[in-house]
């Protein structure tokens, strides 16, 4: 599998080229194309995304062998028996040995010489980072009072994007080693050892399954108003007649109480005299019914092998938020502003600016801005290395932009009175009926893009789990279904007996983000800088005050 310089010869035979490269294909990187180590690889094991065989010459074979032998004479760090570039193969001929026994062909090969720019780096950064916490986002702000949220939502992009700058920067921090392929586990184990590899996978399997969870209870939510609407646009029912809501073209409902003298008002409706009705209502509950159907449909799909068929359907993420964006911005149009200012006293209808639950606000925020564990691999492929850091600022400038504008728009659209800005629900699109056609379609969105996406984290949980434990993703159906067993159970749990996405969002993000945004970054921080004997104590003193914030943004979740 490498290739001599000048040769005519290929040391692979010649296929035919992938008209049509699939989701087999293996992206891979490093900075330093010397730093690959090629091996043999038994012919009948060398397929490609079409299963076409591949044989390997006896030239390469016995080339590959010698290679192997002289890696073998020096440590990785030792750059003194490392292959020559003449005898490395072209990158287009490279493969990835997979422990399946399979070799799969490389598309995308080296940090920094990947293809993509700058542009499309701060939308993928931007991308990642919309998640679920959008919805969440305007029940944050009414948390928090209007404009103690927006600065908080500031502050903490500023704060984040700090931390992430040190997750970037904290493999230039090795000068002792080869760090080019690592990622930031591999930062945490090289620090903190078994404690930092193992800490680092329980905090990341915590940030994974709390997403899940938070999905299921939407998935339920949106699977619930979705037939609603359907049934109700069917038999011509109005639904809000009995609930809280204003009187124009476009209602706005108070499902929930709030803190003022409002009513406890349901969403449910029962007709006592049309059976019809009662056998609906009494088969398609949010938290009774729902959230069970939903096991037949994605249970199957957590068995699956590979997600790849999945992966396809990530364009809808970025869909679903414009969308919201839009559907935001016309609503606030159609609903003009409701603001009055009271810094400390609340009204009938109104929050005052300064709230003492401002934290939930942090503890939802944490995982609204947690890139932290994935953006060095979503830098590598950047076409220019060095704007790596202007790229990253950028791209969080973008999401913190995202957050304010969202959160603002449907804050300060809220129609007070004459509803009271506590009735704003934790999905603040629960605050429209499910009667409301453009929350309907966005529901639609919203509910097929999560459908897909949820394999996605399932598969990606496997792996961290089964893979660190059994050394193989997929160890056996039995393990796989008793895992994914596991994760549906939370979900539907959380969905009949806790169906609060605020809630479960700031706990699990106060969580995750307590190793990976405040504890790793600063740490790791401080002790490559004890080890160079370049420590002050100005940067000591900021490090650990980060980390203590860290701490009471996760203790102070419990309190509120």
């Amino acid at each position: 599998m490498a290739n001599m310089a000048g040769d005519s010869s290929h040391l692979i035979s010649e296929v035919d080229p992938e008209l049509h490269p699939g989701p087999m294909n293996i992206q891979f990187d490093s900075s330093d194309l010397r730093s690959k180590r090629p091996f043999y690889i038994e012919p009948t094991n060398i397929v490609n995304v079409n299963d076409v065989i591949q044989r390997v010459s006896d030239h390469a074979s016995a080339m590959n062998k010698r290679i192997h032998y002289y890696s073998r004479l020096s440590t990785p760090a030792d750059k003194a028996l490392i292959a020559p570039d003449h005898v490395v193969p072209a990158p287009e001929e490279c493969y990835v040995y997979s422990p399946l026994g399979s070799a799969y062909k490389l598309q995308s090969y080296s940090e920094g010489h990947g293809k993509n720019t700058s542009l499309v780096t701060i939308f993928m950064i931007w991308n990642t980072m919309m998640g679920t916490s959008i919805l969440s986002i305007p029940w944050g702000i009414k948390q928090a009072g209007f404009t103690t949220g927006m600065c908080v939502i500031m502050l903490m992009g500023v704060l984040t994007l700090y931390c992430c700058y040190r997750v970037v920067k904290s493999r230039t921090m090795i000068s002792s080693l080869d760090t080019t392929t690592w990622e930031y586990p591999d930062v945490c184990r090289h620090y903190f050892g078994s404690f930092g590899q193992w800490s680092s996978l329980i905090f990341s399997l915590v940030s994974l399954i709390g997403a899940m969870i938070v999905y299921w209870v939407l998935m339920s939510n949106f699977l619930f108003n979705t037939g609603k609407f359907i049934f109700n646009f069917i038999h011509h029912i109005n639904d809000t007649d009995t609930l809280l809501r204003t009187n124009s073209s476009d209602p706005v409902i108070c499902p929930s109480a709030g803190s003022g003298d409002h009513p406890d008002n349901s969403s449910v409706i029962f007709y006592v005299n049309d059976t019809e009705v009662q056998q609906f209502e009494k088969w398609w509950n949010k938290s009774k019914t729902v959230p069970f159907y939903l096991i037949g449909l994605l249970l199957p799909l957590l068995n699956f092998k590979s997600p790849s068929f999945f992966s396809k359907f990530n364009i809808l993420g970025t869909v679903s938020v414009l969308y919201l964006i839009f559907l935001v911005t016309l609503k606030a149009i159609r609903l003009g502003f409701h603001l009055e200012f009271h810094w400390f006293v609340s009204t009938d209808y109104f929050v005052p600016e300064i709230r003492f639950q401002f934290p939930q606000l942090t503890g939802v925020l944490t995982l609204a801005f947690f890139i932290h564990n994935c953006i060095i691999t979503l830098l590598k492929n950047n076409k220019n290395q060095e704007n790596n850091v202007r790229d990253l600022c950028i791209a969080y400038m973008l999401v913190t932009l995202t957050y304010l504008y969202i959160g603002a728009l449907v804050f300060a659209s809220f129609p007070s009175p004459p509803l009271s800005k506590d009735c704003i629900e934790q999905n603040f699109l629960d605050n429209f009926p499910s009667s409301d056609t453009l929350s309907f379609i966005a529901r639609m969105f919203l509910l097929f893009q999560m459908m897909t996406v949820y394999p996605l984290l399932g598969y990606l949980a496997r792996v961290q789990l089964l893979g660190h434990i059994f050394g193989d993703v997929y160890p056996s159906i039995f393990h796989v279904l008793i895992l994914n067993l596991i994760v549906v159970g939370a979900g539907v749990s959380m969905a009949c007996f806790y169906p609060n996405i605020g809630g479960i969002i700031r706990y699990s993000g106060a969580a995750c983000g307590l190793a990976f945004v405040f504890i790793y970054p600063s740490l790791i921080y401080i002790i490559s800088l004890q080890q160079e004997e370049r420590l002050t104590w100005p940067k000591l003193i900021f490090h650990i005050f980060i980390i203590i914030l860290g701490l009471a943004n996760l203790i102070v979740q419990f309190f509120m």
